[in-house]
């Protein structure tokens, strides 16, 4: 792998060793992901740590019964270890990776890097710093899902959506939505026509579009 970048995208490049730095270089690849491709995670494995260089990844947990919620998002320069559960044996739950849009990654070999986080104090705190803060994303998610209402929730996703996107139409079926907010569809087509009839949003196939943020976020608080 180019040790470029890598130094780029591993924080802890320097603090490695030459030897640590070769076997690195060695046990890493580059892949690449078409928008909707699945990563890793839920039944495929644990392909290692990935660290995005270009686009966007969903982490999302998918039940049983087939349902999904997404989590967090992982962007340009950031990776996830919490979805690497194959070395962070205390993880006893599977979070799954999509690529939100085409993607391009740097994927370090699982066991390789969980030698290296034993090995290498810096990798090692860097590991648990990125579980601790994705676990929070986590527990984010769930107290919306434990104690807000569809609407708040549904608000939320929308704002969150306009922000990263930067613009105020969000292309996404009912079903899609449903999928990242772990509802059903039913649910929120009818909160969505809610929304419209409110003024809140327009309604078009495949996408809305926010027409008062202000009193989405009111619906928030």
């Amino acid at each position: 792998m180019n040790e470029e970048d890598l130094a780029r995208l591993v924080p802890f490049w320097r603090e490695l060793t030459d030897n640590q730095r070769a076997i690195i270089a060695e046990r890493s690849r580059h892949a690449r992901y078409a928008a909707g491709e699945h990563v890793q995670g839920a039944d495929h494995g644990c392909a290692g740590v990935v660290f995005v260089k270009t686009g966007r990844l969903r982490a999302f947990m998918l039940s049983e019964q087939g349902h999904e919620v997404t989590l967090f998002h992982v962007g340009p320069g950031e990776c996830c270890v919490l979805a690497a559960s194959c070395i962070l044996p205390m993880i006893t739950f599977d979070i799954a990776l999509d690529a939100a849009e085409d993607s391009d990654l740097l994927v370090i070999d699982s066991q390789t890097f969980g030698a290296l986080a034993q090995d290498n104090i810096y990798a090692e705190v860097f590991t648990y710093r990125q579980a601790t803060e994705r676990f929070s994303d986590c527990m984010w998610v769930m107290q919306q899902v434990l104690f807000m209402g569809l609407d708040a929730r549904l608000a939320i996703w929308l704002l969150d959506e306009a922000a990263r996107g930067g613009s105020p139409r969000i292309v996404g079926t009912h079903d899609e939505i449903a999928r990242h907010l772990g509802s059903a569809r039913e649910a929120v087509s009818r909160m969505l026509k809610y929304f419209a009839r409110e003024g809140l949003v327009r309604l078009s196939r495949g996408a809305v579009e926010i027409a008062d943020a202000r009193r989405l976020r009111q619906l928030t608080a």
